[in-house]
């Protein structure tokens, strides 16, 4: 059994589209990033490679290799779940929180765990997704912002 813990965080700004989990969210602002800032399955990917040993998310896609720009998230996600496997690895289990003070993401909840049940191969129960704002404590109005802890469990195939 492989454990690892991984977060990610991005600025919101006018002129984005919000994806969190692989799903667009409803809002005037989104993430800013070299690909399409997806900080769910950022910090999810980050995990995973970190849990198999493997090279971190910023090393094996860097931000300043133009094929990654604007890259939807999932495929960093499917790169890091095949070389998973190739070393014998699958995933057991998942667990994210999403920090956010806007917007209200409980309307996406079932959209997003479908998504990464899809994604990951992997029964929705076996997969946890909660998301708590700051209280203003972290991301203040003039500059908000959305981070993802993800924790993930691999096993053997």
């Amino acid at each position: 059994m492989k454990i690892a813990l991984s977060f990610d965080i991005h600025p919101l700004v006018q002129g984005r589209k919000l994806v969190l989990a692989g799903i667009p969210i409803e809002h005037d602002k989104g993430l800013l990033g070299h690909s399409d800032g997806d900080v769910v399955l950022h910090a999810l990917t980050d995990a995973l490679l970190s849990a198999g040993g493997l090279p971190d998310i910023g090393t094996l896609f860097p931000d300043t290799d133009p094929a990654f720009k604007d890259r939807e998230s999932s495929f960093f996600l499917l790169v890091a779940l095949n070389k998973l496997h190739e070393k014998g690895y699958k995933v057991d289990q998942v667990d994210l929180t999403i920090v956010a003070d806007e917007p209200k993401l409980s309307p996406y909840y079932v959209k997003m765990k479908k998504n990464l049940s899809r994604l990951l191969n992997l029964p929705e129960d076996r997969i946890s997704l909660k998301a708590r704002t700051t209280e203003g404590l972290i991301f203040q109005k003039d500059k908000p912002g959305i981070m993802c802890f993800a924790l993930v469990v691999l096993t053997s195939l």
